[in-house]
C-alpha cells in the first residue's frame, strides 16, 4: 500500500446561524460535516458520494483548507495543516488544487484562457513571460486543447472545453492531489466520458491522487479505487469501489445503488426499485443516534439512541448497528 498523502481525522465543519441586526446571536449551527475520517494514498482515487446536502463539497474544501474546520485535523504529506496561517499554507498550495463543478462560473469572463491557466504560475513559479506561454501551450495540449485557444475568451468555448481549461489550470503547478468537485455533472452526457477518460489518463501519467466528489455512481465505478458514502455530514460506508458497488452493506448505500436507472428492462425488473421514505433531516437538527434511522427500513431501538461508529467488515468499514441483521441486496449490473 502506498503511503498516505492526505488524511482527515474526525473533521467537523459547522456554520453558525445568527439572528438579530445590531447584536446578532447564534441560535443554531448547520452541521455540514459531522465527524469525517478519510485517507487518500499516493496515486489513489477516492470517490465521495451521497445526496445533495450530504457535506461532500464542504469535506473537499476542508481538505484543501479553503474552509476552516470546527474540530478535527487535516493532514497533507505528513504535515498537520489545520492551524497553518495563510503564508505557511503558501508553500503547499501548489501541491493540492481543485477543479470545480461549473466550468463557466470558475472561469473569469474578463480573463483570456491563456491568462487563466497561467495565473497559478504567476503565484507559485518564477518564470519569464515566454516560459509561461510555453508551459500554458503544453498544458492545453495535455488536456486535448489547441494552443491557439489561449487567446480566446471563456464565452467562446464550449462547456467541455472550459472544463478542460479548469483541469489544465489545476495541473499548472504539478500538484500531488486534485479535488474534483463534481467535474462532469454540468457537462453533456456525450462529453462526460471524454473528461473521465482524460482524468484517468492524467492520473496514470502524472501519478496523481484524486478526491472525486460525485453523485454519478457509474463515473465513480469507472474512475475510483475506493469510495466513501456520505449521509448528513457523516461517512456511513467506505471501502473498495468494486465491493461496495457489487454488494453494498449499509441500507443507504443499497438505496443509492437501486436508484440508478438501468438500460436493460429485464435487469431493471429483476433488481426492483427501492424508494427512500421521507426527506433528508435538517443539518441544523440531525436525528439522535444513526442519522439515517428516520428513513431506514431496518431500524431498531438502538439505532435511535446511539450514533454508530465505522466498524471494519472485511476490506471495508460500515456504520450500521444492525449490520448482522441487514440482508445484502444484490445489485444487477
Amino acid at each position: 500500500m502506498a503511503e498516505v498523502l492526505a488524511r482527515l481525522d474526525d473533521v467537523h465543519v459547522h456554520f453558525p446561524v445568527r439572528e438579530g441586526l445590531l447584536l446578532p446571536r447564534e441560535v443554531a449551527r448547520v452541521r455540514a460535516v459531522d465527524g469525517v475520517s478519510l485517507s487518500i494514498h499516493k496515486g489513489e482515487v477516492v470517490g465521495l458520494v451521497g445526496e445533495s446536502g450530504s457535506g461532500k463539497s464542504t469535506t473537499g474544501r476542508a481538505l484543501l483548507r479553503l474552509q476552516d474546520v470546527t474540530a478535527g485535523r487535516v493532514h497533507f504529506a505528513g504535515l498537520d495543516i489545520t492551524q497553518l496561517r495563510r503564508h505557511e499554507l503558501q508553500a503547499i498550495r501548489r501541491r493540492m488544487t481543485v477543479v470545480f463543478q461549473d466550468p463557466e462560473a470558475s472561469c473569469n469572463p474578463r480573463m483570456r484562457i491563456g491568462d487563466a491557466v497561467a495565473e497559478p504560475l504567476r503565484v507559485h513559479e518564477r518564470l519569464t513571460a515566454e516560459q509561461r506561454r510555453s508551459k500554458v501551450a503544453s498544458l492545453l495540449d495535455q488536456v486535448g486543447l489547441d494552443g491557439g485557444l489561449a487567446q480566446r475568451w471563456p464565452h467562446e468555448l464550449s462547456g467541455g472545453q472550459r472544463q478542460r481549461v479548469g483541469i489544465a489550470r489545476a495541473l499548472a503547478t504539478d500538484p500531488d492531489l486534485i479535488v474534483l468537485d463534481e467535474p462532469i455533472s454540468a457537462l453533456d452526457v456525450s462529453i462526460q466520458a471524454q473528461v473521465l477518460n482524460l482524468l484517468d489518463d492524467l492520473r496514470h501519467q502524472r501519478g496523481l491522487s484524486y478526491l472525486f466528489i460525485a453523485h454519478d455512481l457509474g463515473a465513480v465505478a469507472h474512475l475510483c479505487d475506493r469510495v466513501a458514502v456520505m449521509y448528513l455530514g457523516r461517512v456511513v460506508e467506505q471501502g473498495p469501489v468494486g465491493d461496495i458497488i457489487e454488494a453494498p452493506l449499509h441500507p443507504y448505500t443499497q438505496a443509492l445503488l437501486r436508484s440508478v436507472p438501468l438500460l436493460d428492462p429485464v435487469a431493471a425488473h429483476a433488481r426492483g426499485l427501492q424508494v427512500l421514505d421521507g426527506e433528508i433531516p435538517s443539518p441544523m437538527a440531525p436525528p439522535s443516534g444513526c442519522a439515517f434511522h428516520p428513513r431506514c427500513r431496518n431500524v431498531v431501538a438502538n439505532c435511535r439512541q446511539n450514533r454508530p461508529e465505522l466498524l471494519t467488515v472485511g476490506a471495508r468499514s460500515v456504520a450500521c448497528p444492525v449490520l448482522t441483521q441487514t440482508p445484502q441486496l444484490p445489485i444487477a449490473s
